[in-house]
């Protein structure tokens, strides 16, 4: 048998494979003309009177306005959140609010299929991934928080946990949806009320969680959604009568709302930016390590905090590893991410693609080397093909700064000692990789990695259960798991 393999193997391939499109149907998603914003259970216009188009970035077209929350808006829907924490939602019984989240969790599973071609419509990534990934976790957060709703006493012993009151929530672009449930679905199991702003380039499936809410019968004010761009957020953030803020998006805004919130009685978590570094030991399995080094970097086109956008390689290896990595680009398939084929869908806004293409034009002037496998972009649409860059040192910015797209910098390391060294000059601290067979190395990094969260031979796994969350400039607080309750919860002690 061994023989024949070998023979099999050294056959020149007598044809190619070729993928036939297989697109989802965006009409599952009745898409309107304009949404209002979403407050005390009810959508209502902005006072503002202003409105912003949300863009495909895979198509650049116009999909729908969506309202432009100012001050005013921001206020009403503090109060109504104020209103229904007073007045119902924190005096409820936690088996009754539970009910409610398993409602959620439930309808999130029932109409999945729109979610998902919403997720993939509105910010760009691949509708497999949405389907696969999103969607399924954010209804596993709403499933797992409902069963904490009414067992916080025994997740707290002797502490008598008590809620906060009204969260002020901002998520990112990235995973509108999956960020939502983060947020939303801990908070409402200890007994708070939310006011969320959804990210101004990817407001859509916040929209249709307004209707989940109203399908699944919440009572009004508990959750309240106002959208808008950054002036909304600032607005939220500033706003008296919230009790908490959590915000999950760049260092720099993060370091904004810190700066705004020193002084005051509001609790603070924050989950910002990443430079997760990778690092494949020589005794690796290298075809499993590559699978991982390709989902750390490229899933979600890199638009992942904990990306492992810095490839450590130890000396040895690097030469097969690189063969084998740049084998593996190549079939990497870019394109419509509503084509169930597709690997890498579009950039999630044109600023973004500026900045990855500014980021990328930096590392080859500081003489960096660059690979990109061949590949045929669509005409219309934000697109940047999966990108690698090898010859780099770690003062480059490429290296040293959040990219957010496909981009992966190389560098190399001798000594476990080493690779520890590496991995931890940066100012961020999110998340790590560790590849090897060997367990005792696995737990001697881990110990000595100033990440997060670190995976040990797989990248990108979460987990409803599992906290998650940064050091340094990577933010602080923890979201999923037992640990993803405490922001929410002040303790009579």
């Amino acid at each position: 048998m061994a023989q024949v393999e070998k023979r099999a193997a050294n056959l020149p391939a007598t044809f190619e494979w070729e993928y036939a499109p297989a697109p989802e149907a965006k009409e599952i998603v009745q898409l309107r003309e304009r949404y209002g914003l979403y407050i005390g259970g009810e959508e209502v216009e902005p006072r503002t009177g202003e409105w912003f188009a949300s863009i495909s970035p895979s198509t650049e077209e116009s999909l729908f306005e969506v309202a432009q929350a100012g001050a005013a808006d921001v206020g009403l829907a503090v109060d109504a959140a104020r209103d229904a924490f007073e007045n119902g939602w924190a005096k409820l019984a936690p088996s009754e609010r539970a009910k409610y989240l398993f409602r959620i969790a439930r309808i999130i599973q029932e109409r999945s299929r729109e979610l998902a071609v919403a997720e993939s419509l509105d910010g760009g990534k691949p509708i497999r991934e949405s389907r696969d990934v999103d969607v399924p976790l954010a209804a596993a957060h709403f499933f797992y928080y409902a069963g904490w709703a009414d067992k916080l006493e025994y997740a707290f012993p002797n502490r008598s946990p008590k809620p906060l009151g009204v969260a002020a929530q901002i998520i990112p672009w990235n995973f509108p949806l999956l960020m939502l449930a983060w947020k939303i679905a801990p908070a409402l199991a200890c007994g708070n009320t939310v006011v969320l702003k959804p990210a101004e380039t990817t407001p859509l499936t916040a929209m249709l969680f307004a209707d989940i809410c109203r399908q699944a019968e919440l009572p009004p004010g508990v959750v309240n959604l106002v959208t808008g761009d950054g002036a909304t957020g600032a607005h939220l953030v500033k706003q008296e009568g919230i009790d908490k803020v959590a915000f999950t998006g760049s260092t720099d805004v993060g370091k904004l709302i810190m700066r705004e919130l020193a002084g005051r009685d509001v609790r603070l978590t924050l989950e910002l930016g990443g430079k997760a570094a990778n690092i494949v030991f020589d005794d690796a399995a290298l075809d499993q390590a590559v699978e991982g080094i390709v989902n750390g970097i490229f899933f979600n086109q890199g638009h992942v905090c904990c990306a492992g956008s810095r490839l450590l390689v130890q000396e040895s290896i690097y030469e097969p590893l690189l063969e084998k990595l740049k084998r593996r680009m190549q079939t990497l398939r870019v394109g419509d991410p509503l084509d169930k084929n597709t690997d890498v869908g579009a950039i999630n806004s044109r600023a973004q693609l500026d900045k990855i293409r500014e980021l990328v034009a930096s590392g080859e002037d500081e003489g960096g080397e660059v690979y990109q496998p061949a590949c045929e972009l669509p005409d219309r649409g934000y697109w940047f093909v999966p990108t690698l860059f090898t010859n780099v040192a770690q003062s480059y910015r490429v290296v040293q700064e959040e990219i957010f797209g496909p981009v992966l910098s190389v560098l190399t390391f001798r000594t476990p000692e080493e690779a520890v060294e590496k991995a931890n000059n940066t100012p961020f601290g999110l998340s790590a990789g560790v590849w090897t067979e060997k367990g005792s190395r696995i737990l001697w990094m881990v110990e000595r990695l100033r990440a997060g969260v670190v995976w040990a031979n797989t990248f990108n796994r979460f987990d409803p259960t599992s906290p998650f969350g940064g050091y340094k400039e990577s933010g602080f607080g923890r979201e999923g798991g037992r640990h993803g309750l405490e922001p929410y919860l002040r303790f009579d002690e």
